[in-house]
């Protein structure tokens, strides 16, 4: 493609403070998940489904806190893909970034056609389409436009959870008898739903993703990933314990849209479509998060020339890499048209525990000098992952391997072409 100009392989521009970094943490977190993780989780873990929560929060935390220490030290777009890179070697990191960019993506579609299903079922598709095409519009024009519409869908967001919360708690319907965990709350189960509850606490990684848009970087993004995660936690334990103390942990199982469903048995009928407006918002919130930090994985990627360089390009005037968002916003906008991606996405669950596997291993070759954590973190978030990742259900972990074995296969043959060429 000829010689890369100065602007097109130039660095991204440092907007985001704290404030910011945490609210783009809490919109792809707060995302879509709360709204419909809960009733898989409680299928799984029945009665046990805070102790899935509990198990799901500290796996979290400490591949939170292992990205926060390796964020500050490589403040670069790519997170995990940077982090793996520079401290186990090419390999590692490009498979970080292999699983991040292909599960994502998917996830991406999937985001789309939940917005699409609760806007205008009928016409889901079309309105998922029309989402990606704006919201990488509003990507395109700059992380400070992407970071002022997020602030905007998280207070909704948290308006109509707190609402919920609420309403459960005050409505004379909750029971706390359901909150006892009896004999249906299995150690598998358990497992299981902690592995389907992880993800809503994944969007921390958009923090790290975004280190090269983020003022002051060492102490910046550890400040906020704990912050982050830390109300993302407070939030989806208020949330759980108010809809599972009025559907218990049968009905909530079954629920097709939890939220909305508690809200109407503790008596007030007229907050359903308050909480659907909600999750549509919400979805929206974690689809631009997503497309966020997958272009930022996939410029970082494209500088090393594992993605086409073409993609490295930045523009010179709004400084976001804009040909990484425009490539990842059409393959968005066409599987989002053309597929039901949301039933065939479990790769995209077992992608993300491998992702936080190799920043656990990245994070423990830290030395004290270079602020390693104390060693039961990364190996806990390490051993967490992989138990998770294997106790999801058997075709999403075997989606999962089958996606990772075949970015591993790419990548040896591409070293063996370089090698004969």
């Amino acid at each position: 493609m000829g010689t890369t100009t100065s602007a097109e392989a130039g660095e991204l521009r440092r907007h985001l403070g704290v404030f910011d970094a945490v609210v783009v943490g809490l919109g792809s977190m707060l995302g879509a998940g709360i709204f419909a993780a809960l009733a898989p989780a409680a299928s799984a873990a029945g009665s046990g489904l805070f102790l899935g929560l509990a198990l799901a929060a500290v796996v979290a935390f400490c591949n939170a806190t292992s990205s926060a220490r390796l964020a500050a030290r490589y403040p670069q777009s790519g997170g995990t893909y940077v982090y793996g890179r520079e401290r186990l070697g090419d390999f590692w990191g490009y498979l970080a970034g292999w699983g991040f960019v292909v599960g994502k993506t998917a996830s991406c579609a999937a985001m789309a056609l939940t917005v699409g299903s609760y806007v205008w079922p009928g016409q889901a598709h079309a309105i998922a389409v029309a989402a990606v095409v704006a919201l990488t519009a509003v990507n395109y024009a700059g992380v400070q436009k992407s970071a002022w519409l997020t602030r905007l869908i998280v207070a909704a967001v948290l308006a109509a959870l707190a609402a919920v919360v609420a309403v459960c708690l005050t409505g004379g319907a909750a029971e706390t008898a359901q909150l006892r965990i009896g004999a249906d709350a299995t150690f598998g189960g358990v497992l299981q739903a902690a592995g389907l509850l992880f993800f809503a606490f994944a969007g921390y990684a958009r923090i790290a993703t975004l280190g090269e848009e983020v003022r002051d970087p060492k102490r910046t993004i550890p400040r906020a990933i704990p912050l982050a995660l830390g109300i993302a936690l407070v939030v989806y334990a208020a949330v759980a314990l108010a809809v599972l103390s009025v559907l218990g942990p049968d009905r909530l199982a079954h629920a097709a849209a939890p939220l909305a469903e508690a809200v109407r048995a503790a008596g007030v009928p007229g907050l359903a479509p308050v909480v659907r407006v909600g999750a549509a918002v919400a979805a929206l919130g974690s689809l631009l998060a997503l497309i966020l930090g997958v272009s930022r994985t996939t410029l970082a990627m494209a500088r090393d020339r594992h993605l086409p360089h073409a993609l490295s390009a930045v523009h010179p005037r709004s400084k976001v890499p804009h040909r990484a968002e425009l490539a990842v916003g059409a393959v968005v906008a066409v599987l989002a048209a053309t597929t039901d991606v949301r039933g065939a996405i479990g790769f995209s669950s077992f992608g993300v525990l491998a992702y936080y596997a190799i920043a656990n291993a990245s994070a423990l070759t830290l030395t004290p000098d270079e602020g390693r954590p104390a060693r039961i973190v990364p190996v806990v978030g390490a051993a967490g992952c992989l138990v998770l990742a294997f106790a999801l259900p058997p075709a999403s972990a075997l989606w999962g391997a089958v996606v990772i074995a075949f970015g591993a296969a790419a990548y040896g043959l591409r070293k063996a072409a370089t090698r004969r060429a």
